[in-house]
């Protein structure tokens, strides 16, 4: 009997330790935002709130979404806050601030990954006091403020090139690629209820004004000899200088040669035909309220507007939606990560790989002047390449791979105020 009851004691005692255990280890990987200290200037509207489905039936909500440690390969571990030195842990890395920095920044720029820096920024100032006012009005803008020195930071879709390098007026800039997107290819095609697909050369056709109308045989070819319902093609493009436009030009002038030696791959090209509309926002609501219209986007603005979005023939010849699942393909062929961080990830080889997919970059004087300015820089870099890198997944952005995000905290680490590193 004695024996029965240190038995069923044992047992009991066993179980109690379990739930504490598991009790211990279920806290979040990420910070928990309290109130939005991060302020938008832009006309187009920015939405936190990430979209639960998509019309494309082959896209997210019909795969399961990566979590960032499938993404990453990394082993799920439970995040942990410490409050003594104020350093967090989660699947995206450990972040522990240098003390001194300023309680305000001004940024601005790409459109892009706009939705994820005002989650970012709205986070991060809720956890550290510090407001970061972003101006997201494309990557011309970023390029140009940081040049000209008015931006404590800025943004682009496109690394900058080695003229807008030279034109920066406080010296050498280091880029620091922030997490994964693509550019999806909307439309509006009344009576047509199926997934368009499209190969490059048809695109880039589209968009010289040599396909005019939906029922052309090339768009019907590409989509298994279907005739699509007859209609001009009305094409919509971003007006202003944008790094989206950037990472759409870039995929067009390698698929097509007259594309590459006409408008080629720039931010603001001279677009053969179309209507131009300004920032993501406004190109997905071109295309919503035009019929007949064709557009691209960053996927995330696609998800947010319920637009339909087509898939694309890759470089091995199969048509891929973008997804996380197939930007991360994309990331995985970049073996090689080059010094400067100006890397591409357009038409990369494999059967699951979504060829218009793209990094985004902020940009930051590598030698600044203001100290306070500079630790909060640094700070704020080194909480969106570790605790930043768990919000991605959740409004559809791709985390960095392990190369891309050792390389951009090394880099990081390059940043020095008046001869000094920032970070000891």
């Amino acid at each position: 009997m004695n024996y029965q009851k240190l038995t069923r004691f044992s047992a009991l005692l066993a179980l109690l330790m379990v739930a504490f255990v598991l009790a211990a280890c279920g806290g979040s990987a990420t910070d928990t935002p309290v109130s939005a200290t991060a302020t938008t200037a832009t006309g187009a509207a920015i939405s936190n709130t990430p979209a639960t489905s998509m019309t494309n039936t082959q896209a997210m909500a019909s795969t399961p979404m990566m979590t960032n440690t499938q993404v990453m390969g990394m082993t799920p571990t439970a995040g942990m806050m410490v409050t003594g030195t104020q350093m967090m842990s989660g699947t995206g890395g450990t972040f522990s601030p240098v003390a001194g920095g300023a309680n305000a920044l001004t940024a601005g720029g790409a459109t892009f990954p706009a939705p994820l820096y005002q989650k970012w920024f709205a986070d991060y100032g809720a956890k550290y006091s510090v407001t970061i006012n972003y101006q997201a009005k494309g990557s011309g803008f970023g390029v140009q403020n940081i040049q000209n020195q008015t931006l404590d930071f800025g943004a682009s879709d496109a690394p900058m090139s080695d003229a807008e390098l030279t034109a920066a007026k406080g010296g050498p800039i280091v880029e620091i690629p922030t997490c994964l997107g693509a550019d999806v290819v909307i439309y509006n095609i009344p009576g047509y209820s199926g997934t368009l697909k499209l190969d490059g050369d048809t695109l880039a056709k589209i968009y010289l004004g040599t396909i005019k109308d939906w029922s052309d045989p090339a768009i019907a070819a590409a989509n298994g000899g279907t005739a699509l319902p007859a209609g001009a093609i009305q094409v919509v493009h971003r007006s202003d200088s944008s790094g989206t436009s950037f990472i759409f030009t870039s995929y067009l002038a390698a698929v097509n040669a007259d594309w590459k030696n006409g408008p080629g791959a720039n931010k603001a090209p001279n677009w053969p035909v179309g209507q131009g509309a300004s920032g993501n926002a406004g190109v997905a609501g071109q295309v919503k309220s035009t019929p007949f219209s064709i557009g691209y986007a960053e996927i995330a603005y696609a998800v947010q507007n319920n637009l339909t979005f087509a898939n694309i023939k890759n470089k091995n010849g199969k048509y891929v939606t973008a997804s996380l699942q197939s930007i991360a393909a994309a990331a995985a062929n970049l073996t090689t990560v080059p010094a400067d961080l100006r890397f591409s990830l357009i038409d990369q080889p494999g059967d699951a790989t979504y060829p218009i997919a793209s990094s985004t970059w902020q940009l930051v004087y590598q030698n600044q002047t203001d100290k306070a300015k500079a630790i909060a820089v640094v700070n704020l870099l080194n909480w969106e390449l570790t605790v930043g890198q768990n919000t991605n997944n959740s409004l559809n952005y791709g985390v960095l791979p392990p190369n891309l995000q050792q390389a951009a905290i090394a880099k990081v680490k390059t940043i020095m105020v008046n001869g000094a590193p920032v970070q000891p």
